[in-house]
């Protein structure tokens, strides 16, 4: 499996941006598909997961009521809808899967730097 994000650039505080994950390879069993994201450092944060079937979603209390996840699984990509975002949400966001439902996370991607300028 191999995981491909996209969408990061700058944006103004209280702008938006909309990040993908694009999946390929044997995707079909990818069961939690999510975002983390890690700043300068500081801790890797996990920011959102869904499930396969879009019905079990988690977000962590710093993104809730500004960030939405998404999955489209018959494009095999993941969305990242980011509003109202603030200096604090700068970092590099990283698309993960793992094929459990539960555990570590077996496949990253790359890395998509997002910058908000205050």
């Amino acid at each position: 499996v191999q995981l491909v994000e996209s969408g990061g650039g700058l944006v103004q505080a209280g702008g938006s941006l909309r990040l993908s994950c694009a999946a390929s390879g044997s995707t079909f069993s990818l069961n939690i598909m999510g975002w983390y994201r890690q700043a300068l450092g500081k801790q890797r944060e996990l920011v959102a997961t869904i499930t396969r079937g879009g019905s079990s979603l988690y977000y962590a209390d710093s993104v809730k009521g500004r960030f939405t996840i998404s999955r489209d699984n018959a494009k095999n990509t993941m969305y990242l809808q980011m509003n109202s975002l603030k200096s604090e949400d700068t970092a590099v966001y990283y698309c993960v899967a793992r094929r459990g439902w539960s555990g570590n996370f077996d496949y990253w991607g790359q890395g998509t730097q997002v910058t908000v300028s205050s």
